[in-house]
């Protein structure tokens, strides 16, 4: 990544998307420079940014209700470091150098989501007949937004300037159990599922050692509640979740037609 690079790709735009991300374990070490480099060419054209966004910044909730209000008080290195950069982005929206806004998800899951809790560890699992895995509690509610209703957010966020300057959490169906998921995947797929609850951060399917020791500082999302609030980006621009259950629907034809391919 270079300086002028970075503008050859944004020369022209009116709105910057910015959604990188680098490998789990290279978070910490990578994304604040990607920072410096995306603030700085999106200023450089006279662009706005929108940001992709995680709930990391929070740290635990203790199961509360998480809305764009709740105190950031992250204590790992990932959430320090999130936090961070959005103090950052923040700063710089109201320091006047650009306009910037957030929009944050809870965990993906969709068509072409793989590297997610809810993703290539389940779908192609559940249709196969193989061992799911389950993460933590699996009677917690545990928010999962739907890749579609990601985009459509960050696109709304990039169409009105009015919201920016501040965080949005991205359009999120009501949060429901692992096990319930779980059993809504089972009673589609046709057959009982064969699921292992991974209780502690420990290698697991493709969820390697290099991930799990990276994960596991941030395994509390899956040992106490993760239920995220919405309402204020549907309320303010008209948006509605997809309802879970369509997602499902969606998501087990596209692993269907993976497999089916391979």
């Amino acid at each position: 990544m270079t300086a002028a690079r970075d503008l050859q790709v944004v020369l022209g735009a009116g709105v910057v998307y910015h959604c990188v991300n680098v490998g789990y374990h290279l978070q910490v070490e990578a994304m604040p420079r990607i920072q410096q480099a995306v603030l700085a060419a999106a200023e450089a054209v006279g662009a706005r940014l929108v940001v992709l966004d995680t709930f990391y910044p929070y740290g635990e909730t203790h199961g509360a209700l998480t809305t764009e209000g709740t105190p950031w008080n992250a204590t790992t290195r990932k959430g320090l470091m999130h936090a961070e950069l959005d103090a950052r982005y923040l700063a710089a929206h109201a320091e006047g150098r650009l306009r910037v806004v957030l929009g944050r998800s809870a965990d993906f899951v969709g068509p072409g989501v793989l590297n997610s809790t809810l993703g290539g560890a389940v779908f192609p699992a559940a249709l196969t007949g193989q061992e799911v895995p389950a993460f933590g509690d699996v009677d917690l509610p545990h928010s999962c937004t739907y890749i579609g209703d990601v985009a459509a957010g960050l696109a709304t966020l990039g169409e009105n300037p009015d919201g920016d300057g501040r965080v949005w959490h991205l359009p999120t169906a009501p949060a429901l159990t692992t096990r319930r998921i779980l059993a809504m995947v089972e009673e589609r797929v046709g057959r009982p599922l064969t699921f292992t609850v991974v209780a502690e951060p420990r290698p697991f399917g493709p969820f390697d050692e290099v991930f799990m020791a990276e994960y596991a500082e941030m395994f509390y999302q899956h040992t106490e509640a993760q239920v995220v609030d919405s309402s204020a980006i549907e309320k303010a621009y008209g948006l509605a979740p997809n309802p879970l259950s369509a997602t499902i629907d969606v998501t087990l034809a596209w692993y269907g037609e993976l497999l089916a391919a391979h």
